[in-house]
């Protein structure tokens, strides 16, 4: 008998008590890959075959293509079977099935507030065009102070509102150092959102913790305008509180950084009056933002004579206590179920 027709015969062999002792589905499919895959026994009988002699391809040739055929007919009947095998155990399982059994209470879990919140503000941003940056908690003092143009002497500075690590090195006080690492990596345009935690020297309080969470965004271009920075902290706004009759009221707010630098009130979206969340005001205080300060630019090596940009940012957790009424930010890091449980 020629060599590739006994070859032959021994896949065949192989193939049906291969395919006898398949009992489940998976097994079904190691046969399958086995026998009629890309590196199967029966694909490498076929390459042999361009090195036969023509006798041989004669007789051969066919043969292993109508087993081929044969052998993908037999599989699916197979399949077939143990499918339907299948459906009947798990009829058989439910007829069986007593209601009246009872069963252990299964462990139940969410995502934790701080989650929930992120992914709303990242969601807002990435819809309105722009990219999330991540970057290191531990910052240099260059990055964190000096390139945001804040003076050698500034009282923020201070040990008793940065936690310094020695004479270079700090936890970051601010997000803000995010557009550092982005103006001096990437090249404008620019439309860059950052969410991460940072570090204050301070008290604790009900309204005041060492450590949160802020959020931060930058956008530079040509011919960067003030109105577009108050038109998207407006959308921004009304997305995160989904509700467009909110209004937003502009007052000057002095950060180094940019220039002129706004502060950002919201008309209370709870009340139309005055209640206890804004203080029976009407307004509520959010966030702050500004035209980028030249300084800032130039320190990044932009051309601040061609490109102008805006930035702004604030506390995650303010906007969530805010919206789900929470008079207290210490929760946001408490064990509390019966807190937790509320979101």
């Amino acid at each position: 008998m020629m060599p590739l027709l006994s070859a032959l015969n021994t896949i065949k062999n192989a193939f049906s008590d291969a395919l006898k002792n398949s009992t489940s589905l998976s097994e079904l499919e190691k046969v399958r890959v086995a026998f009629l895959g890309r590196n199967s026994k029966i694909t490498a009988l076929m390459s042999q075959l361009k090195d036969a002699s023509l006798e041989e391809k004669k007789s051969c040739g066919p043969a292993l293509n109508i087993f081929k055929k044969e052998a993908a007919i037999s599989i699916e009947k197979k399949h077939n079977e143990l499918k339907i095998a299948q459906i009947k155990i798990a009829e058989k399982k439910a007829s069986s099935f007593d209601v009246t059994a009872s069963i252990e209470s299964s462990n139940k879990g969410k995502l934790h507030i701080y989650t929930q919140i992120i992914r709303e503000i990242e969601n807002i941003f990435i819809s309105m065009g722009y990219a999330l940056a991540d970057g290191p908690e531990l910052e240099t003092s260059s990055y964190n102070f000096t390139a945001l143009n804040i003076a050698d002497d500034h009282p923020a500075r201070d040990m008793h509102d940065t936690f310094w690590i020695n004479d270079t090195y700090l936890l970051r006080t601010h997000t803000t150092t995010m557009q550092i690492h982005q103006m001096k990596t990437k090249k404008p345009p620019l439309a860059i959102a950052s969410i991460g935690r940072v570090f204050r020297n301070e008290a604790t309080d009900a309204s005041h913790e060492f450590m949160f969470t802020q959020y931060e965004g930058l956008f530079i271009s040509q011919n960067c305008s003030l109105a577009e920075l108050i038109g998207t902290l407006e959308s921004f706004i009304k997305a995160f509180f989904k509700n467009d009759s909110i209004e937003i009221r502009v007052r000057p707010g002095y950060f180094p950084f940019v220039e002129p630098g706004l502060e950002i009130d919201a008309s209370c979206p709870f009340c139309r009056s005055g209640c206890a969340i804004c203080k029976y005001t009407q307004w509520i205080e959010l966030l702050g933002g500004g035209i980028i300060h030249p300084n800032v630019l130039k320190h990044c090596k932009i051309d601040a004579e061609k490109y102008t940009g805006f930035a702004f940012g604030g506390g995650l957790e303010r906007l969530a206590a805010i919206k789900h009424g929470i008079n207290d930010v210490r929760l946001f890091h408490s064990k509390k179920i019966t807190f937790l449980d509320q979101f």
